[in-house]
């Protein structure tokens, strides 16, 4: 009598294990704490006691408020700000970084991502110490007679929150752009030269268009990242940079309204979903007209 064949072999069985894995983590650590937050946001709170009852008001409050809907569109326009502006600063250097060769291109890219190593507080007291009333920036002005006394104008208020997003964002987008001109084929550069274009024929026909693919993700990649930060307007912000991501900040804070805090995340999220969604569009459509894939 043979013996019976074992279910699964053991190498099915690790495929398994890792396919559950694979499924299971993103569940318990990302849907299941949506699905709470989504949940919540149809309760309400009446004084300190939290009615579990299904309503709408939550939703209702953010589209009636004159508040909340003004300050999630100027926090929308001040992202595809930083995200502009990280672009605009960002594609030079990757496209200066790309251009390099040997062991000088790493060991520069190396150096730009260190800062991602340091704490995100540490770098936002930098900046501000940097654009404060007493900062470099008010000394450099104030020495070379541009300005009579220290301005205010890059500290406290919406300026600053978009400054310190750009320079605490900038290496992601530099990232994605770098990838992309580093995965264009040399031979189509040398195809473009041997046909006789010039450097800029070369830079606008092959070179920005086959990098488009990079310059959406990493514009993608910083409005969603710039979307959801709360802690940069809290330190740089004042009264007057005040943003989406600190109203729903004090939502689970000072307010203690977690249920209508659940409500402004979930309408956050659906935002960022929007983005995603938008930026692959857009991503597919660069890679379809020539993009690398």
């Amino acid at each position: 009598m043979t013996a019976a064949a074992p279910i699964l072999e053991p190498g099915r069985w690790r495929d398994l294990t890792l396919a559950t894995a694979a499924y299971v983590l993103p569940v318990l650590f990302v849907l299941l704490p949506l699905a709470a937050f989504f949940v919540y946001s149809f309760f309400s709170v009446q004084g300190v006691e939290l009615v579990r009852e299904p309503t709408l008001l939550n939703y209702r409050r953010f589209f009636a408020d004159e508040i909340y809907l003004p300050v999630f569109l100027k926090t929308c326009r001040l992202c595809l700000e930083v995200a502009g502006l990280t672009i605009l600063l960002g594609y030079p250097v990757a496209y200066l970084l790309a251009a390099l060769r040997g062991r000088k291109k790493y060991m520069l890219l190396l150096l730009l991502l260190v800062p991602l190593l340091l704490s995100y507080i540490i770098k936002i007291y930098a900046i501000r110490s940097i654009l404060g009333g007493t900062g470099f920036l008010n000394r450099f002005l104030l020495w070379t007679g541009v300005i009579d006394e220290p301005s205010m104008l890059f500290v406290y208020n919406l300026n600053a929150v978009l400054l310190t997003l750009t320079v605490l964002l900038l290496p992601f987008a530099i990232l994605p752009i770098f990838l992309s001109l580093e995965r264009i084929p040399r031979r189509l550069l040398e195809a473009s030269a041997d046909l006789g274009g010039s450097g800029w024929q070369t830079f606008r026909m092959v070179i920005l268009p086959l990098s488009l693919p990079g310059v959406i993700a990493a514009a993608t990649f910083v409005f969603v990242l710039a979307l959801g930060d709360f802690l940069t307007p809290q330190m740089v912000g004042g009264q007057s940079g005040f943003t989406f991501g600190r109203i729903i900040f004090s939502q689970f804070g000072a307010a203690f309204n977690w249920p209508f805090g659940a409500a402004l995340s979930a309408i956050l999220a659906v935002a960022v979903m929007v983005a995603i969604v938008i930026g692959a569009r857009f991503g597919n459509r660069a890679v379809a007209r020539g993009g690398p894939v």
